[in-house]
């Protein structure tokens, strides 16, 4: 069965002497707000992340499958769905696309959370997902810096080369400043960023987006970076716990409360605005999450909403309280 619940989320990533989304039209240049130097996360490179760890931990099982994956042509997939819908490949009938589309959504991880574009080549026309992601955005100006990095190899490709032999003898008649070429690296010394999203549960009826989903999706948030290290992303984490509203409902009518539950009892906005993050007293240059303090005002919760704390990907949340392993979490 889909959710039932309405909710929203919201997490913090710690970026420590790294690229944390580079621009590539733009030199892998830094993301930035340029009225206020503060740095951007697109909803696509967290969705990429998401994804792999998805690809990463549950490929071995049915209806986990990815989509959008590196190097692939979706149509393959899309071709997949109609398939094994029981209609042609390239079947166009309003039922063999409706139909596509409902296979695509039972086989596909990413379609049934995210939603895809379908409407290319055999057609499964499109699916809206139930999970969205916003920007993640630096609570304070991050300072892009530009570094100069030498390499000490080339990779040229001399003409007529094409043995061991050719390549050795280029070579030994090149000078050695010949021999190694520069480049350079763009990265921050530090950045705290905030990242929010949004789930429907009347979306997740049209794709299925079930319970066990949903828990998927919060240890990848969890887990997404810990699996994505690299030379420019060395030191990027989820350093807070995930912070859930679940939208409950209020009516003593069970009816009319699990319809309040699906459409929600507060906007989203409002239940973003609970938390408050900044900088300690004193500190003008922040360098680590430490140096930043969170005030978290359960007291204020609207009445048929939960607020939840998810630390451990492994386990569920914790309701209505703070989480005791989270010191720079302080309730309001």
């Amino acid at each position: 069965m889909a959710i039932q619940n309405r909710y929203e989320f919201m997490y913090y990533v710690a970026c420590t002497n790294c690229n944390p989304n580079g621009d590539p039209d733009m030199g892998n240049a830094l993301r930035i707000d340029p009225q206020t130097m503060q740095g951007f996360i697109t909803d696509v490179a967290t969705k990429r992340r998401i994804r792999n760890y998805v690809d990463l931990a549950y490929h071995d099982e049915d209806g986990m499958n990815i989509i959008i994956q590196q190097s692939t042509n979706i149509n393959r997939h899309i071709a997949r769905a109609k398939k094994e819908a029981g209609f042609e490949e390239c079947a166009k009938s309003k039922e063999a696309v409706y139909k596509g589309r409902q296979k695509a959504c039972e086989l596909f991880y990413d379609v049934r959370t995210f939603g895809a574009v379908m409407s290319t080549g055999p057609n499964a026309g499109q699916v809206r997902g139930p999970v969205q992601i916003s920007f993640g955005k630096s609570l304070d100006p991050i300072l892009p810096l530009d570094i100069s990095i030498t390499r000490m190899a080339v990779a040229d490709n001399p003409k007529d080369a094409k043995t061991v032999a050719d390549y050795e003898k280029w070579e030994s008649e090149q000078p050695e400043e010949k021999l190694r070429t520069m480049g350079r690296k763009q990265l921050i010394p530090f950045g705290l960023y905030e990242v929010r999203g949004f789930i429907s549960a009347n979306l997740a009826e049209e794709t299925g987006f079930d319970d066990r989903d949903l828990s998927i999706l919060f240890e990848a948030l969890l887990n997404m970076y810990e699996h994505d290290h690299s030379a420019s992303k060395g030191e990027m984490s989820v350093v807070s716990p995930l912070i859930i509203f679940r939208h409950v409902g209020t009516d003593s009518d069970e009816k009319q409360r699990k319809r309040q539950a699906k459409l929600g009892c507060a906007p989203a906005h409002k239940l973003f605005e609970l938390v408050s993050v900044s900088k300690k007293e004193g500190i003008e240059t922040p360098r680590s999450y430490h140096d930043y303090e969170a005030v978290v005002h359960l007291n204020r919760v609207p009445k048929g909403v939960e607020m939840g704390f998810q630390s451990n990907p492994y386990e569920a949340p914790v309701w209505n309280a703070l989480p005791e392993d989270e010191s720079w979490f302080h309730e309001g």
